[in-house]
């Protein structure tokens, strides 16, 4: 999921990092009727105005809603928590390839007929994974939400699971696997999470291996959605052209029929293996990739806040990051070079990204390196610091100007156990951090001791480390 507290830019580096691995999913529908509603499809009052509503269905089901009538159209966004940590040793990929399968048909609909229904109401339909949850995703007209409520319904309870669909969707994966191990942002990020969490479900590849993908078999994936698909999992934002009393009747029709209770493996908390570690995978390109990182505080930690605030100004923040203006601007070794942090559900970090030539590894990892051990001695100074603070509580309002973005946002509150308040809260607590904290939080959170490295390509300058 997406942090809520993640600035846009470091949440697409999250995301693509967190999510790089799955598949390409289908997404069907008449392309000029959506775009043309999606252009008019925006929130056009302040964030903190938001009216967000606590709706509990007939049947017991929860879910917040944001109503807004402007514009026939309603989003969905909803998770089981459970994801790709919930996958068997052996067949990992299988949280991977069971969202890949929703859509390929469900109830008495096969792959054909199940698309062209989506296509014909312009319904957006979609599932992903990351670690540690499911997601769904439905966008619908107004007009056509009952028979896209309907299509939702079958997919939840009802895929098909055809062998000739997951044959299909099986060859996808594996062309996505071959092609993922050539390209050398996915194996840094890949092997990093391998070093840093070992035989932890975080340390597995979520998109799994040919071989367990091979293995995975259609009643696999069966037993993945019986234990993972329930109610006492599930988190769900509507956002747009309902109202609460509509609502509780779409969450009886879609999510009614699931389990009261899922039957998750319990995945233990776990920290990044510490004591530094650096990896080399050798790769015949022209350009090293070299990912960074170590463990940080988890999300309800009183100073995680305050870290999100420090990890802005050295990478976070783009061009006006300590990072960028050391790498990029000032010696030119890299285009893109920048930071985030990534809370999850058993484990948390501070992670990075570097992409230079094979002559200026060395010198670019020293560089960073040497950044955060500044800014951990000696803190952010006032003028960056007071910029980072400005642009997080100036840019908060785009995280929630159409109904797709609050309803993503929304979730990732809610999946943190946040209340709805922190819409409306989460500014003031940013302002109120001190420079004094910062300094404090940096010094705790930069520990380069502990930073792993990875790097694919062939750096030219020796880089102490083992050669995968």
């Amino acid at each position: 999921m997406t942090p809520p507290n993640v600035s846009p830019s470091s949440a697409t580096r999250a995301r693509a990092l967190a999510m790089s691995q799955l598949v390409s999913h289908r997404l069907s529908y008449t392309w000029p009727l959506l775009l043309a509603a999606l252009l008019f499809f925006t929130y056009n009052r302040p964030a903190e105005a938001m009216q967000i509503q606590t709706v509990k269905s007939p049947g017991g089901i929860e879910a917040w809603l944001v109503e807004d009538h402007s514009n026939p159209m309603m989003a969905m966004r909803f998770s089981f928590e459970g994801g790709s940590a919930q996958d068997p040793t052996g067949k990992e990929g299988l949280a991977n390839f069971v969202s890949a399968m929703l859509d390929e048909g469900a109830g008495e609909l096969d792959a054909n007929a199940f698309q062209e229904q989506l296509e014909n109401l312009a319904v957006r339909l979609s599932f992903s994974d990351t670690q540690d949850a499911f997601y769904g995703n439905l966008e619908t007209l107004t007009a056509n939400r009952d028979k896209a409520t309907e299509l939702l319904r079958l997919a939840i309870n009802s895929p098909r699971f055809e062998k000739d669909a997951t044959e299909r969707i099986r060859g996808q994966i594996l062309a996505n696997l071959v092609y993922a191990a050539k390209d050398p942002d996915r194996v840094a990020s890949n092997e990093w999470y391998a070093l840093a969490f070992g035989n932890h479900a975080y340390g597995r590849p979520s998109s799994g291996t040919e071989a367990s993908v091979a293995a995975i078999a259609t009643e696999d994936l069966k037993a993945y959605r019986n234990r993972v698909f329930a109610r006492s999992n599930l988190r769900i934002v509507a956002v747009g052209d309902i109202s609460a009393a509509e609502l509780g009747v779409m969450l009886d029709k879609v999510f009614g029929e699931l389990p009261a209770k899922a039957d998750l493996v319990a995945v233990p908390v776990v920290t990044p293996v510490t004591g530094g570690k650096t990896k080399i995978i050798e790769m015949d390109v022209p350009q090293s990739v070299a990912v960074f990182g170590f463990g940080a505080m988890p999300r309800k930690d009183p100073d995680f806040l305050t870290a999100f605030v420090v990890n802005q100004l050295i990478g976070g923040g783009g061009f006006a990051s300590r990072l960028m203006e050391e790498v990029r601007e000032k010696r030119g070794l890299a285009y893109s070079v920048y930071s985030y942090l990534q809370p999850m559900r058993s484990a948390s970090i501070f992670s990075g990204g570097v992409a230079t030539r094979n002559d200026a590894v060395k010198t670019s990892i020293d560089l960073i390196r040497q950044e955060l051990e500044k800014v951990a001695v000696a803190g952010p100074n006032a003028e960056e610091f007071a910029n980072a603070k400005s642009y997080l509580m100036g840019s908060y309002a785009l995280r929630f100007d159409t109904n797709v973005k609050i309803a993503t946002q929304l979730l990732g509150l809610m999946e943190e156990g946040y209340g709805t308040d922190y819409v409306k809260t989460r500014n003031q607590l940013i302002d109120a951090i001190t420079l004094d904290d910062a300094k404090r939080v940096a010094k705790r959170l930069l520990d380069t001791n502990n930073m792993i490295v990875t790097i694919v390509g062939k750096p030219e300058t020796p880089v102490a480390g083992d050669k995968g």
